[in-house]
């Protein structure tokens, strides 16, 4: 394998590079010759602006070819690629460009100078949603060969921040060995080959859609319909050409709650994955019922990639996420001791590969706390493994309820409660309480229509939970609090109850 992550995914398309590289819902196709042509002038572009190798681009901007062809610029130019979410505001964005101190800064039209004034001493330039701007303009001027800078497997080519769902953002530091050999790996567990044609709704400024879809596509050389956003009516319209979609669990209630979604509908399609999110193993039946497929789940997060997946030939079990991935080894031990638990016990997900990450940027001490002696990274989710060696997420450990001195694992008591009739989903949630330290609390969302009451949901759950995993208060709600890429927001949750249950509990 290649030292560098371009080098690596250039192997995948080699031989074929008139081929179709992405399409856009207009119609306008990109090839592979696209994709290096417009990939090189970018990096001289940015090179021509002083970039050297280590040196951070942060980008800001809408999904587009052009976006994509910055970031492949980026690596190839020996740059560090720090893609940002969309909907940070100015005030969170000070935070990550403080932080990462990048030599170059893309953003919208129209943020330009207001973004200058956070990083005086970086180039800031401009992409909109057409790939149109000062960055754009700059490539142009650019364009011409270019010799990809030299890359070894431990250098880094990206930073990503994590969702800061239980704290403050940190900037995962991810090496070339990481993403290339994750994209090499999923290629060949989920059989990705040239004639696929992967739906690509999701955005590029997260693992998933950015590193887990797009470098897994072009290792195998396929083609991508390269969506703006989810939007069903563009799903289904660009289904038909498809032959596999990666998205988040919203993606598939979405779906299911539509009428065009049959077996007719995909019957040519090859696989749908899920990620981000845990699936309800609920929407996982609903979907096979209705289409025959059964969704393939996997797990994995902003510092590791992926890390297990459900199999691509052999049972797809609901409400797990599969086997470790090959080369990538995952052991469950004791949040305490790190002492390795046995099959079927609850504990700390620890994960070893060459797809982990090499630390938190700029935070060594944060780094050697969540690496164990032994290379393990300790993740922060919860887990067991069955007896068949499959996987599954009970919780992050910050969620873990401690009341009376007992533990209570939020996703038993979640799935206790998802069960019922009327109840579409749950969120538990631990809250202050004076005597016992914290109580467990439920967040429900009903089925449309349903007529369901705390008290109901209360009495039902005497009958399969023991006294001290039951909420001692149930709070309906329309909707649950969710980042960006779907993960329920329990940070918020928590803040929002705590008083709540204070002044009713």
């Amino acid at each position: 394998m290649a030292e560098a992550l371009f080098a690596t995914l250039r192997e995948g398309f080699a031989g074929r590079e008139r081929e179709r590289f992405l399409e856009t819902p207009d119609g306008r196709v990109w090839t592979y010759v696209d994709l290096l042509d417009r990939s090189a002038a970018y990096a001289r572009m940015l090179r021509g602006f002083g970039l050297e190798p280590g040196d951070r681009v942060a980008v800001q901007v809408e999904k587009s070819p052009e976006n994509l062809c910055l970031y492949f610029g980026c690596v190839r130019a020996g740059g560090v690629y720090l893609p940002l979410n969309t909907a940070y505001t100015l005030a969170e964005l000070a935070y990550f460009l403080g932080d990462a101190e990048p030599k170059v800064v893309v953003v919208r039209p129209g943020h330009v100078e207001e973004v200058g004034r956070l990083v005086p001493a970086a180039t800031v330039l401009a992409l909109d949603d057409k790939g149109r701007g000062s960055a754009a303009d700059a490539a142009d001027v650019a364009a011409g060969p270019f010799e990809d800078v030299l890359r070894e497997a431990d250098d880094l080519a990206a930073i990503l921040y994590t969702s800061g769902t239980t704290g403050r953002s940190k900037g995962a530091m991810l090496t070339h060995r990481n993403l290339a050999s994750n994209a090499l790996v999923l290629k060949d567990y989920w059989r990705v080959t040239a004639a696929d044609v992967l739906l690509h709704a999701l955005p590029i400024y997260h693992t998933h859609g950015l590193f887990t879809a797009t470098n897994t596509m072009v290792a195998a050389g396929g083609a991508m319909l390269f969506m703006p956003k989810f939007d069903l009516d563009e799903v289904f319209r660009l289904l038909p050409r498809a032959t596999l979609m990666m998205g988040v669990p919203t993606f598939y209630t979405r779906m299911l709650s539509d009428p065009r979604l049959t077996r007719e509908a995909v019957a040519h399609m090859r696989l749908f994955v899920s990620g981000s999110a845990p699936l309800l193993a609920e929407t996982h039946r609903a979907f096979f019922e209705r289409t025959g497929h059964a969704i393939l789940e996997r797990y994995g997060m902003t510092e590791t990639g992926m890390n297990s997946s459900n199999p691509y030939d052999g049972e797809r079990r609901p409400g797990t996420v599969g086997l470790p991935l090959p080369g990538t080894e995952i052991r469950i031990t004791d949040p305490a001791t790190g002492r390795p638990l046995p099959t079927g016990a609850i504990g700390m997900i620890e994960v070893k590969g060459p797809n982990v990450f090499k630390g938190y940027w700029k935070n060594p001490e944060k780094t050697a706390a969540e690496f164990r002696p032994d290379g393990f990274f300790v993740t922060g989710d919860l887990g067991r493994f069955d007896e068949r060696g499959y996987l599954s997420i009970v919780g992050r450990g910050k969620d873990l309820v401690i009341t009376g001195g007992l533990n209570v694992y939020p996703k038993e008591v979640e799935e206790a409660i998802d069960a019922l009739p009327g109840v579409f989903e749950s969120a538990v949630i631990g809250v202050p309480h004076p005597d016992f330290g914290e109580a467990v609390v439920a967040v429900v969302v009903p089925e449309k229509g349903a007529s369901i009451d705390e008290a109901s949901i209360l009495g039902a759950l005497a009958h399969t939970l023991a006294g001290f995993k039951r909420p001692k208060r149930v709070f309906l709600v329309e909707e649950l609090p969710r980042n960006t890429m779907g993960k329920v927001q329990k940070n918020v949750l928590r803040e929002r109850y705590r008083a709540l249950f204070a002044a009713t509990g």
